[in-house]
């Protein structure tokens, strides 16, 4: 009898870097050699490309840059230790998505992800083959079967793993986040870990890619199903797994650390404040700059935003007009106090009023509308985007997804920005994470949270002036645009009918809106951007 220490490696890889991450591959395997006496180390699906490379596989020189960081990987590794990694490949022609074996300095075998998902935000059967071979490869004793990711879930590469003699399952992923999604995930692992008798080891990746986060998770459940060992959420790191092998054929995953369970307010928190960190540092911008209105979209952008970067790299500015309420004044600069960001105050009257000059003629004899309104929004927009130009700051766009599903947002002008954190985050959710945040450390002033929300765009303006309650606006969209349930079918529902068709045609009449808005951290199971394409020009109509 013998045991046997994996290691699993929860890294966060930049897309196309790949020789930053064949370094980033070789430095965990030599500290989980060091520091826990690795004999098998397991990294994330397509890590050395990162995930997802999208286009970026239709490159020819992808696959020389892949060979040239295996190379190096095979002569810096130390042969006494057996890593699995995954990368994207190109075989007799064809492309796959692949988890390679290297060990003693040589790449001794390949496997071919056989399940490509093609739904959500996964497009994989564009650009990859699927493989139909079965590995299970024999190291010190132990037969391990290798597996990616959606493979787990399909159940026919499971079945065959074990029935070619796998005594244990590694899965290399790349499995996005949404909310509910830890749960989910370890209660399938739970289910197919029972279905086959064996113990699974589940290497996920961690931090944010574009619209896409991921949340690590990475785990181990022995045969019966049973959590035994659970890396942090939102963490990078290395976490071990001791195995015993108690009788020829069996290994056991020994008890280990568990991370604990986390509200869920805080998961969410935890992945806008992933997202939008990796998105600014990844794409080399100093810091954000935000408008900061006093209200509580804004507010809870700027508390994630120093969360994620630290207040010497935001700046807030407050751009007051005639309609802005000194209490949104008061709030603004408490909190940009609170947090300790660079604060400006920046009135717009001047410029609205010389457009509305320039406009005059043009205008006469027109009535006063969301025109005027807009004209503010986008008069902020400018100033925001000069700040951004001159300092090297990205734009942070504040707006929730309550109101881009309806359109209560204003092109070039509350939408101009490179990113958005609390893009796919309903109003709801919006008073619940800030909150939550508020139980960690001050961070967002009482009063924004409680005051009635508007945009203070014209005279005692209040967003349900034109909107249903945000509880049951909320009810409504998730049950369109998470849940394809019909406008007839929301009111069977027991909501109010032309509450539901007002909802609905603002939804599908904003689709050219929000494909121009700015991509945002995808938190949901139906996000606006890969999850959710409907076409912009079209005749459907609620109901049918």
């Amino acid at each position: 009898m013998q045991d046997l220490t994996l290691v699993m490696a929860q890294l966060d890889p930049l897309v196309g870097d790949i020789p930053g991450n064949a370094a980033r591959a070789i430095e965990a395997v030599r500290e989980a050699r060091i520091e826990h006496g690795a004999d098998i180390v397991v990294f994330p699906e397509l890590f050395l490309s990162g995930y997802p490379p999208e286009d970026l596989l239709l490159r020819p020189s992808m696959e020389t840059r892949l060979r040239e960081a295996r190379a190096l990987m095979a002569s810096k590794v130390a042969s006494d230790v057996l890593v699995i990694v995954g990368y994207p490949g190109v075989r007799e022609g064809r492309c796959y998505n692949l988890a390679g074996l290297l060990y003693n300095g040589q790449w001794e075998a390949e496997y071919a992800k056989q399940a490509l998902p093609n739904y959500q935000v996964f497009d994989e059967q564009r650009y990859f083959a699927p493989g139909n071979e079965t590995l299970v490869y024999e190291h010190k004793g132990a037969k391990l079967g290798i597996l990616i990711c959606e493979d787990l879930w399909d159940g026919a590469p499971v079945r065959a793993a074990t029935e070619a003699g796998a005594e244990m399952l590694i899965t290399l992923n790349a499995s996005p986040y949404h909310q509910d999604k830890p749960i989910e995930r370890l209660r399938l692992l739970e289910e197919h870990a029972q279905d086959v008798n064996r113990p699974i080891v589940y290497v996920n990746t961690i931090g944010g890619q574009d619209e896409l986060v991921f949340d690590g998770g990475s785990c181990c459940v022995n045969a019966s199903g049973q959590l035994q060992v659970l890396a942090p959420y939102w963490q990078a790191g290395l976490m071990p797994i001791q195995f015993l092998q108690t009788s020829a054929t069996v290994w056991e995953p020994q008890p280990g650390e568990i991370d604990p369970e986390v509200e869920p307010e805080e998961s969410l928190y935890c992945a806008l404040v992933t997202g939008l960190r990796d998105y600014v540092n990844k794409s080399g911008f100093e810091g954000v700059v935000l408008g900061l209105s006093g209200g509580i979209d804004s507010a809870l952008s700027l508390a994630i935003a120093v969360d994620a970067l630290g207040p010497q790299r935001v700046q807030a500015v407050m751009m007051p007009y005639h309609y802005t309420a000194d209490i949104s004044k008061q709030d603004a600069a408490e909190q940009a106090k609170m947090l300790g960001v660079h604060y400006e105050i920046m009135p717009i009257e001047p410029m609205v009023e010389a457009f509305m000059g320039t406009l005059a003629e043009s205008f006469a004899g027109t009535e006063r509308d969301t025109t005027e309104e807009n004209l503010q929004s986008r008069c902020r927009g400018v100033l925001l985007m000069a700040i951004s130009n001159k300092k090297g700051l990205m734009v942070l766009t504040t707006g929730n997804k309550s109101e881009m599903a309806v359109g209560y947002a204003t092109l070039y002008g509350d939408m101009v920005g490179g990113f958005n954190a609390i893009k796919d985050v309903y109003k709801t959710w919006v008073y619940r994470l800030a909150r939550w945040r508020n139980t960690q450390s001050p961070a967002i002033p009482a009063r924004v949270i409680e005051r009635p929300p508007s945009a203070e765009l014209a005279p005692d303006q209040q967003d349900s002036d034109s909107l249903p309650d945000y509880d049951t606006l909320d009810a409504i969209l998730l049950s369109y645009i998470e849940g394809d349930m019909s406008a007839e079918a929301i009111i069977a529902g027991g909501f109010d009918a032309e509450d539901v068709y007002k909802v609905v045609k603002l939804v599908d009449r904003c689709e050219y809106k929000r494909r121009q808005a700015p991509i945002g951290v995808r938190v949901t199971p139906r996000g606006f951007g890969r999850d959710r394409r409907y076409p912009i020009v079209n005749g459907w109509q609620p109901g049918e």
